[in-house]
């Protein structure tokens, strides 16, 4: 379910920016557009919302830190700008380029006018700027402001992350063609990270910092609940279960709660009430997706899986 598919937020809920807000109306907040927070995961969004700081969260793959941001942009009604990391990235992919096609049909146009000098003059003007992820978040006009989501920061290298050093902590772009453009109202800014390479200390020290966990077993039933309600109950729970051993196995890739969703939308697919040898062993592409891993469960004993997580699950 994507964050403009969530329910709407009930009526009485404060918004970013309120000064009433608290840790526990942004709990509440969340939890009404399809996202369980935990104690300290919440109280982090809290800070970084009053504080108006960017927030750092890692953990593994699968935990739902980019998920945080597109609840954020679904709760406030701001749009969502995310920026995909990536090695290589530059400005031109996160800040601003110019539409060199237009311009140079501009020049065509006026040559063939003969106002050419004028055409010269008009030619780095905003009316050729397009606007990528860091301006746009800073440059947003009405409204409120944007949530932007810098995705996977430790795909970028060393001097993309210098550069978001000083956006950061100025909230600031300087266009050589056209000045400074400036933020009036900052944007919510989350970024996320895998740690697939530590992040520099600058750009932490920019950031407030969570680390994001997989939930315990009790939340990832609530969530399952929440975000896969074709499942029946119990399946659900032996699906966490079953997710909980399975992370504890030492596997390559453990699954993530995207992976929890995905496997018990599965099965209930599949008219399942409640889990077997049989469809595990045919669904683990759902949950595992590394052979490898898949291997080694079925190495193990898919049966004794199955036995666990009716025992955990009951």
């Amino acid at each position: 379910m994507s964050a403009s598919e969530l329910p709407t937020p009930h009526p009485t809920l404060l918004v970013p920016g309120d000064p009433g807000l608290t840790v526990d109306g942004v709990a509440a907040a969340l939890a009404a557009h399809g996202y369980l927070a935990d104690e300290g995961l919440a109280t982090s969004i809290f800070l970084a919302l009053v504080l108006h700081r960017p927030l750092l969260l890692e953990g593994e793959a699968g935990v739902g830190k980019t998920e945080v941001a597109k609840v954020l942009s679904a709760w406030s009604q701001g749009p969502l700008l995310r920026l995909q990391c990536y090695e290589g990235i530059d400005i031109s992919q996160a800040v601003y380029e110019w539409d060199y096609a237009r311009q140079l049909l501009h020049l065509r146009a006026a040559e063939a006018s003969a106002s050419m000098g004028a055409a010269e003059d008009e030619v780095y003007s905003e009316r050729f700027l397009v606007r990528r992820p860091l301006l746009t978040a800073i440059d947003h006009g009405e409204g409120p402001p944007p949530v932007l989501l810098i995705d996977e920061v430790d795909r970028a290298d060393d001097e993309f992350e210098a550069f978001l050093l000083e956006f950061l902590s100025e909230y600031a772009v300087t266009i050589p063609e056209l000045g400074t453009f400036r933020a009036a109202r900052p944007p919510i800014v989350i970024i996320t990270s895998n740690r697939t390479r530590d992040v520099h200390d600058a750009l932490k020290r920019r950031c407030l910092y969570h680390w994001v966990e997989h939930p315990d077993f009790e939340r990832e039933v609530a969530i399952i609940a929440l975000r896969a309600p074709q499942a029946v109950p119990e399946l659900g729970r032996q699906v966490a279960a079953a997710v909980e051993q399975l992370r504890g196995m030492h596997l390559y890739k453990p699954p993530g709660v995207a992976e929890s969703i995905d496997w018990t939308a599965a099965l209930a697919a599949l008219g399942q009430k409640r889990m077997d040898e049989r469809t595990i062993d045919l669904t683990l592409g759902t949950v595992l997706k590394y052979q490898e891993d898949q291997n080694r469960v079925r190495a193990e004993g898919v049966e004794q899986l199955v036995r666990s997580a009716l025992q955990r699950g009951a």
